[in-house]
């Protein structure tokens, strides 16, 4: 597989992810689950400026991303966040800045060289 082929599908499977990082609820929501850890749908909708039902909405379009999980305990279901999907998330953000960081290497050698 080329490079190209790769970062194209790495761009692929990172937009979802993205997408649904993009909502500032969705954000939060995985903020909460990093600091507090697996946290049931009540506890999440604590403090929250959005239902329940809300919640409920948000935390599936993570799941959908590949960014949160849930698992039955008792009658409630309880969050947590997927690392995988975040670890994923972050190497491309990696990735991006070193392409970045050498782009701005270029410039600067250039301007330099004038």
């Amino acid at each position: 597989m080329s490079r190209s082929s790769r970062s194209v599908s790495s761009v692929r499977d990172a937009a979802p992810v993205f997408a649904a990082l993009g909502d500032a609820t969705r954000l939060s929501l995985v903020t909460r689950l990093c600091v507090d850890g697996p946290l049931s749908i009540a506890r999440l909708s604590e403090g929250a400026d959005v239902t329940r039902q809300a919640v409920t909405k948000h935390l599936n379009a993570l799941a959908d991303a590949g960014l949160a999980r849930n698992r039955r305990s008792g009658r409630e279901l309880i969050w947590e966040l997927e690392p995988r999907r975040l670890a994923m998330a972050r190497r491309y953000l990696d990735r991006i800045s070193d392409q970045w960081d050498a782009a701005l290497g270029r410039l600067a050698a250039f301007v330099e060289e004038r």
